[in-house]
């Protein structure tokens, strides 16, 4: 079956900070669903902080700080049967999480 990211910017979570324990717990309601039907294989969301990058050759470098361009502030990963029910779960945890999510199908690999 074809997994999917649904992904948000660091930036489009604009609610209220008073409103954050009902987004959380809606957000995880989402969560507990997709795991009862099967389909959450994992997610979390992601620190704003200044990204190491590091090269091929091992060497670590200062990356970009999140307020100078797009980063992933949360993520899910799916494993749905089609992009229809992967758009379907999207849809689910937008409205749970107050912002647009981006869904892409994770290329198959099967090593991993």
């Amino acid at each position: 079956m074809p997994r999917y990211l649904i992904s948000f910017d660091d930036g489009w979570m604009t609610f209220p900070e008073e409103d954050l324990p009902a987004v959380s717990e809606a957000s995880h309601a989402v969560v507990r669903e997709a795991k009862a039907a099967g389909v959450w294989i994992f997610g979390g969301g992601i620190m704003s902080q200044q990204a190491s990058v590091v090269a091929p050759d091992g060497s670590v470098s200062d990356g970009a700080w999140p307020e100078t361009k797009p980063v992933i502030g949360g993520f899910s990963i799916l494993e749905v049967a089609s992009r229809e029910d992967a758009l379907r779960w999207a849809a689910k945890i937008a409205e749970s999480c107050r912002c647009a999510q981006e869904v892409r199908e994770i290329m198959f690999d099967p090593e991993s």
